[in-house]
């Protein structure tokens, strides 16, 4: 690796701009990719993204901003994607760019729902890219709690080690503090998955249940995440770390959790595509829910995903969820 390594940020949300918050406290200038044009030109003048985070102030001149994919590549070294998995598709069509030399590092915290893949994976299949050359940012970690500079914990999961800290150095700060791992499958999964259990958390709540039901719903979430992940990559994980039940609790739990409002909505008695049209911001879980539930399928053995079954058939199969939920409570210990 170079010695200097240039980093830039895909993505305009309320992530990405946490991202670039982080990495402007330890680079001189961090390359920053946004499709908006007109958010460029905002942020520019007025030195703050105007549609997410926008207590957040930027010196501009540490900022390299283009709405064209190829430049930021072409500049960067390290590739930090935070766009929405909805849209990551469509953004990495523009490329004409070769990712082959690149470090590219996801902190996208959902699936790909053309492939079903997490982030890495498609990076590896589909650009040729190695293991050791993609990495996985996961929490837990609200970006609102960093714009505010609250005291917040950030895992970094490479294959190769020296890349994980090189990352995790720049990510670092008097707020943020960092640890790596090796588990990169294990993280990103679970990083899908608690988008799920946090739209059940949701829903529970617009459907009347109170803090008593929620506990048991994380528990037995924590529990089902444990299967799940041992299934796709069963390697010795400690699940109660950080990266798998600190970013569930405060995915299921925190106001900032945009999974758990869009599930609010929906026991509320929103319809999913109301749900989505109120909501500024994407929840991921509603496409995780899907691609969750069809790997489980193809699963030789199947394993048992009560919960991830209950979202489904709510957001998916159109069923009641009061009903729905009210059979869940039996399945559940």
């Amino acid at each position: 690796m170079k010695n200097e390594m240039k980093f830039a940020v895909l993505g305009g949300g309320s992530w990405a701009t946490a991202i670039v918050k982080m990495l402007t406290a330890n680079q001189d200038m961090v390359g920053w990719y946004m499709r908006n044009s007109d958010a460029i030109g905002y942020l520019k003048i007025q030195k703050h993204n105007p549609n997410y985070l926008t207590s957040v102030e930027f010196k501009t001149e540490q900022l390299l901003l283009t709405d064209d994919i190829n430049e930021i590549v072409h500049y960067a070294d390290v590739l930090i994607f935070a766009i929405p998995s909805a849209f990551l598709m469509q953004e990495l069509a523009k490329l004409s760019v070769a990712l082959d030399d690149k470090i590219i590092f996801s902190a996208i915290k959902g699936i790909v729902p053309e492939t079903g893949k997490i982030v890495g994976e498609h990076f590896h299949d589909t650009y040729n890219i190695p293991f050791e050359n993609i990495g996985v940012i996961t929490g837990p970690c609200h970006a609102e709690e960093v714009a505010m500079e609250r005291l917040s914990y950030l895992t970094i999961a490479c294959a190769d080690s020296k890349k994980a800290k090189l990352v995790a150095k720049n990510l670092s700060s008097n707020f943020i503090k960092t640890k790596i791992t090796k588990d990169i499958i294990g993280t990103e999964y679970a990083a899908m998955l608690k988008n799920i259990y946090a739209i059940a958390a949701g829903i529970a709540h617009g459907l009347g249940y109170g803090d008593n039901f929620q506990s048991v719903l994380m528990s037995n979430a924590i529990r089902e995440m444990k299967r799940y992940t041992k299934r796709i990559h069963n390697i010795d994980r400690n699940i109660n770390q950080s990266a798998y039940l600190g970013d569930l609790l405060v995915t299921g739990y925190s106001t900032f959790s945009r999974n758990r409002m869009f599930g609010n909505m929906i026991g509320k008695g929103y319809t999913v595509k109301s749900a989505q049209m109120e909501m500024s911001m994407v929840a991921e879980g509603y496409y995780a829910t899907k691609s969750a539930y069809q790997i489980k399928n193809d699963f030789k053995k199947k394993v048992k995903t009560p919960i991830i079954d209950a979202v489904y058939e709510v957001l998916y199969e159109n069923k009641n969820a009061k009903k729905v939920f009210a059979a869940l409570t039996e399945k559940l210990d």
